[in-house]
């Protein structure tokens, strides 16, 4: 959501970053709804103190037993009611209206954002780790069916398609993963571990910026729940309706959890294996932090989400998103794309975001200073630390041998039992 004193005092900085974000052309209509409603209210305002006045009038009048004039001026209250009505009404459409207007409306990136409509302007920040030299590499998925522990038919058979079944070693890679990407965050990072649902209302939706806008891309349940595409969801409406004392920020959450998307914006792509998948498992990062602290504690989550990939000793890249490329609550994000062989380039295994305060503003999230009486809004930032799923087709692709099997990262091998290899062999 957005100040909209903000943006009546600078309508200029709004439309060229929405224009930036794809929604050029909506501050005129901004402006002109919140201008009628602001005219709507005095209106109601004045009305509101006729009533009062009249009011007053009647009273007097009966007390001095002038009972013709108090019925003209009951009369006259009566109309001024009905007007207050219609005002009431009438005040009440439009703020409705801008409220929807404004609730449909992007993050303003940020000042160092690069501009660009997509991702052919998005700007390579670094790169960690030289690509494997495999000769003739297999796909994640003709390698997990050529080892029977991949069924991707097994899953259509039973849900459609975008699903898979993971079988055996496999199975117990994907759960080593996540445990391994829990521990890391929690004992070495400072992240608290919570458990929180997945299923949830559409105001928590709201709150970080899925509904209305993507309500197609979500399962909706018929009890009117929503499966949570990511634990961003849960763990950022902890502080929703809340006021945190300053004291405790920065609020550092993770869960591991399963997420559901129902892809309806990405039909035909990656139809094939696990990149883009209608349920799958992903190690969710959330800080809730001041205003102050929220440009540091960005660049410190992208950190805490490279270092995954750096103990896996998967070769990848930071990216940072053109204005054109962020999501709809981002104001600045860093993508982290990992290398997989079989399609010779990098993709993203994980998306950091820091929301400013337009998520807070969503869920009324506020924090007080000490010794201060207001609050603020505090700031709101969402890592993935990692995605499961894709963690484990760049460790099957970066880790085969020529035989199919795969290799255990030396990281992974403790919770894999001291499993070397998967296919044969310790």
């Amino acid at each position: 959501m957005h100040d909209i004193r903000a943006i009546r005092e600078n309508p200029e900085l709004y439309e060229q970053a929405w224009a930036a974000k794809g929604s050029a052309g909506k501050v005129a209509e901004v402006v002109a709804l919140d201008a009628e409603f602001r005219r709507l209210q005095l209106s109601l305002q004045s009305s509101q103190a006729d009533r009062n006045e009249l009011s007053k009038k009647v009273g007097l009048a009966k007390a001095q037993k002038r009972d013709e004039e108090a019925e003209t001026l009951i009369a006259e209250v009566e109309r001024v009611k009905a007007r207050i009505a219609r005002e009431t009404s009438n005040e009440q459409v439009v703020g409705a209206k801008l409220n929807e207007v404004l609730a449909a409306l992007p993050n303003i990136p940020a000042l160092d954002v690069p501009p660009g409509p997509d991702e052919t302007a998005n700007v390579e920040v670094r790169r960690w780790g030289e690509p494997f030299a495999i000769s003739a590499p297999k796909d994640h998925v003709d390698l997990g069916e050529g080892l029977s522990l991949m069924d991707f038919e097994a899953a259509v058979r039973m849900s459609g398609s975008r699903f898979v079944v993971l079988k055996g070693e496999l199975a117990r890679l994907e759960r080593a993963l996540g445990q391994f990407m829990l521990d890391i965050q929690t004992r070495e990072h400072g992240y608290l571990e919570v458990s929180p649902p997945v299923l949830v209302r559409g105001e928590a939706l709201f709150g970080t910026g899925q509904l209305p806008k993507f309500a197609d891309d979500l399962f909706h349940t018929a009890d009117d729940r929503w499966l949570i595409p990511t634990a961003e969801v849960s763990l950022t409406n902890l502080v929703r309706e809340q006021i945190t004392a300053e004291d405790q920020l920065a609020l550092r959450l993770t869960a591991l959890t399963h997420c559901f998307r129902a892809e309806a914006g990405a039909s035909g792509r990656d139809t094939r294996g696990m990149i883009r998948q209608h349920q799958f498992q992903k190690v969710e990062l959330v800080s809730i932090t001041t205003p102050e602290q929220s440009n540091d504690e960005h660049e410190r989550m992208v950190g805490c989400a490279e270092a995954i990939l750096k103990r896996l000793e998967l070769p990848f890249r930071t990216m940072l998103l053109c204005a054109g490329d962020m999501g709809f609550s981002a104001r600045k994000t860093y993508d982290l794309e990992v290398w997989l062989p079989s399609e010779g380039r990098y993709r993203e295994i994980s998306s950091c975001s820091n929301c400013g305060d337009f998520q807070a503003r969503r869920m009324d999230a506020r924090f007080k200073r000490a010794g201060e009486k207001g609050t603020q809004f505090v700031h709101t930032l969402n890592g993935s630390g990692l995605a499961v799923g894709r963690t484990l087709v760049a460790l099957m692709e970066n880790y085969q041998d020529e035989g199919g099997r795969i290799a255990i990262p030396q990281m992974l091998q403790g919770y894999m039992g001291g499993l070397t290899h998967i296919g044969g062999g310790r």
